[in-house]
Parts: C-alpha cells; sequence; structure tokens
C-alpha cells in the first residue's frame, strides 16, 4: 500500500507571498495539502495567489489551525525542520532519509516550517518525533520557506512516479544529409584559409572535424542557425557606418 502525502505545515507564516511560493514549491513535487497555524496576517492573504504562479489549489485547500498539536492532530509522524539546536533530544534525518521513512510507514505525516524570520520555537519541535535538518555551509544558513518546503518536497517526490520530461518533448537529432551539409560548409570556408595544411595532415585534420561537429546530435533548427553563422562570417565586412 502507498504511503499518503504528508501534509506541509506552515507554522505562524509571515508574508503571503511566502505562503504562496510554498504552495508553488509543493505542486510541482505531487503536494498539495497545506496546513497554516496562526498566519501572522490572517488567511486568506491577497498575496498569496500571485506567488503561487498558478497553484491555486494549494491555496484554496489551505486549512488554519489555532496550535500546532491541533494541525498535527491526524498525523502519526511529524517531522520538524530546523537549522538550529534546540536543546530537544530527538532523532535528526536529512530530507532523504525523512522522505524515505515517509514513503514506507503506515498513517498521516507531516513536515513543520517555522515563521521566516526565526524558525520553529522549541514547544514546536517538541511535537514532532524527529527534527529534518538540510546539510547547509554553516556561514551562511539561511534557506528562505520555499526553498525549505521543496528541498523536502522533491525528496519525497523521488518515492513517487511524478512525470518526467520525455527525449519526445526535445527535437529530434537532424538527419545525416543536414549533417553532412553543416560539415560540408565548414570545409568549403576552411579550405581557401588553408585550415587543412600541410596536405599530409589533411586527412585526419577532416576526420578529427568530423567528429566534433557529430558528436552533439545537433536538431535541425541548431544546424540551420550553425549554417547561418558561418554564411555570415563569410560575406565581406561592412564597413562602419558614421553619421555627418
Amino acid at each position: 500500500m502507498e504511503a499518503e502525502p504528508p501534509v506541509i505545515v506552515l507554522v505562524r507564516p509571515q508574508l503571503g507571498e511566502n505562503i504562496g511560493k510554498a504552495a508553488r514549491a509543493m505542486l510541482n513535487f505531487g503536494l498539495a495539502e497545506m496546513r497554516l497555524v496562526t498566519p501572522r496576517d490572517g488567511w486568506p492573504n491577497p498575496a498569496a495567489g500571485p506567488a503561487a504562479s498558478g497553484a491555486d489549489v494549494v491555496l484554496e485547500g489551505a486549512k488554519v489551525y489555532p496550535s500546532v498539536a491541533e494541525a498535527v492532530a491526524d498525523c502519526a509522524h511529524v517531522y520538524a525542520t530546523t537549522v538550529r539546536k534546540r536543546g530537544v533530544t530527538k532523532p535528526v534525518l536529512t530530507p532523504e532519509e525523512a522522505a524515505r521513512e515517509i514513503a514506507t510507514q503506515a498513517g498521516r505525516s507531516a513536515y513543520l516550517f517555522g515563521p521566516e524570520r526565526s524558525g520553529l520555537e522549541t514547544e514546536d519541535v517538541a511535537v514532532a518525533r524527529a527534527i529534518v535538518t538540510v546539510p547547509i555551509n554553516p556561514e551562511f544558513a539561511s534557506l528562505n520557506l520555499a526553498q525549505a518546503v521543496i528541498l523536502c518536497a522533491y525528496e519525497w517526490s523521488k518515492h513517487r512516479n511524478l512525470a518526467v520530461p520525455t527525449l519526445e518533448e526535445h527535437l529530434p537529432p537532424a538527419p545525416q544529409e543536414e549533417l553532412e551539409g553543416l560539415i560540408g560548409h565548414f570545409e568549403e570556408l576552411l579550405e581557401p584559409q588553408n585550415y587543412f595544411f600541410p596536405e599530409s595532415r589533411a586527412e585526419a585534420t577532416r576526420l578529427t572535424l568530423r567528429n566534433v561537429l557529430t558528436k552533439p546530435a545537433w536538431n535541425h533548427l541548431e544546424i540551420r542557425t550553425l549554417r547561418g553563422v558561418l554564411s555570415a562570417l563569410s560575406r565581406p565586412l561592412k564597413r562602419a557606418r558614421h553619421d555627418g
């Protein structure tokens, strides 16, 4: 049985924009249930919508709670995200380790994220069963709210079959005929410049050039662009125009 997606709980969030950005981060990785604990500016917040960039389903379903305990009352596994030691003895996990647990255990799970300025308080962390800490530069431990959410959401998404962009969304490599035209165009412009001199090295030089040009698997638009560049370089330089 597949584990339920974790709940994202924003504890005393301060700015509507950050709530919106967190919603956007969530939905990118398949999470849609947001819970808010006493948001500073109330809820709903008009600043959240534009920042969510289309993740309206998350904002519309967001619920407000008066305390952390009530926000996670139906959750069996609660993870407090913090980069600071809080004097609370609990297991400390990376986002990857926490996501692995969530993906394999029964019961609802929740991530707690503290307010932007101060993070979670000791009392908030005390509600959790474990602490999630991101390995980070100790001289600049400054993740914003959406960044913290996206790190946890991404790690969780790796345990689900979310859509991955396919090669079909990219242009296929150009046919050999177009590639030969590009190689020939290069040789045509290089020949008068004695690029293939001395004659004893000409064959090896041509082979190296071919290998360089065939390696990237250009698509037809890229080949057309390169041909355009070569054509432009082969034209006589235009004299600079001077006014009056």
